[in-house]
């Protein structure tokens, strides 16, 4: 281990963050109970250091300059190890206490989520863990849930965002379907093939046409706005869905239809409410969720 060359300045790592996460240089200063000036400085300061330039200055708005996009996944690694370092070395995980309802898609919650769940209760064991396993856009804003897994980012300014990564879907559909049926080696072969529809038809329908799939309402005999029912039915041969990979490669009984096709890009975004600034328990199930989605999915 190299020791003269580890001296990374945690203050400006974290103005630095603040900034990325609030939004400004004046609503980080507030989180942080610093001044905005002093602030600059620390960013400025990093930004010597490092020898490259993190924000540049679009009208009245910061953005980060792709030095800054490519620091930001690292000194979030930092603060995540960090808050989880202080947990341990105080022994406040094994005494937090209360509930913390998560919610995520259905199809998310079975396949995904029980491994971060373990994590939790290893961590945590007097914690109350509810998951809410819906498709429906639950407010956290009115405290229908305190975070919140979705593939699309929230627009409301008081929650707090952040994209852990960007997963791949692709066709799947079962064996024995796919000896029924022949396996569809383009795009076009796919419209000549039974699909089953996760929600509204046409919706589904739209969808796929923006990736140059042209499918009707005769492609669809089966759906379902409950989608571990869907994929069910995937598995017992009825027809073709577009799956995240963590899910499709993971099932046996599936197969990847067109492996070469350029994949669906599925974000997964993690969200809460200003209170995991201040609440012990949401800072916890909140660093412990993102450490395992942005690693192990």
């Amino acid at each position: 281990m190299d020791w003269q060359h580890v001296s990374f300045d945690w203050n400006q790592a974290r103005a630095f963050l603040a900034t990325v996460e609030e939004g400004s240089l004046s609503a980080a200063g507030r989180a942080l109970g610093l001044t905005q000036p002093t602030l600059g400085r620390q960013v400025t300061a990093l930004e010597q250091e490092l020898g490259v330039v993190l924000f540049e200055r679009v009208g009245r708005s910061l953005e980060l300059t792709p030095s800054g996009v490519e620091l930001l996944e690292h000194v979030r690694a930092m603060r995540d190890a960090a808050n989880r370092l202080s947990l341990t070395a105080s022994g406040q995980s094994q005494s937090i206490e209360g509930t913390v309802c998560i919610t995520a898609s259905d199809i998310f919650s079975v396949y995904v989520l029980p491994p971060a769940i373990r994590r939790l209760r290893e961590l945590a064991p007097r914690l109350n863990i509810d998951v809410v396993a819906t498709n429906d856009i639950r407010d956290l804003q009115r405290r229908e849930a305190d975070i919140a897994i979705r593939h699309v980012r929230p627009e409301q300014p008081d929650l707090v965002a952040r994209l852990l990564k960007d997963t791949k879907a692709y066709f799947y559909a079962s064996s024995d379907y796919l000896e029924k049926r022949g396996r569809p080696a383009t795009v076009d072969e796919l419209t000549a093939h039974d699909f089953i529809s996760f929600g509204d038809v046409d919706r589904m329908i739209g969808y796929m046409a923006e990736f140059g799939l042209p499918l009707t309402r005769e492609n669809f005999r089966v759906s379902s706005e409950n989608g571990i029912f869907a994929w069910e039915m995937v598995r017992r041969g009825f027809g073709i869905v577009p799956m995240s990979e963590i899910v499709g490669d993971g099932t046996a009984e599936v197969e990847r239809l067109l492996p070469n096709m350029e994949p669906f890009e599925v974000p997964i975004w993690l969200t809460t409410h200003r209170e995991l600034h201040s609440s012990r328990r949401i800072r916890l199930v909140f660093d412990t969720l993102a450490d395992h989605l942005s690693g192990g999915v």
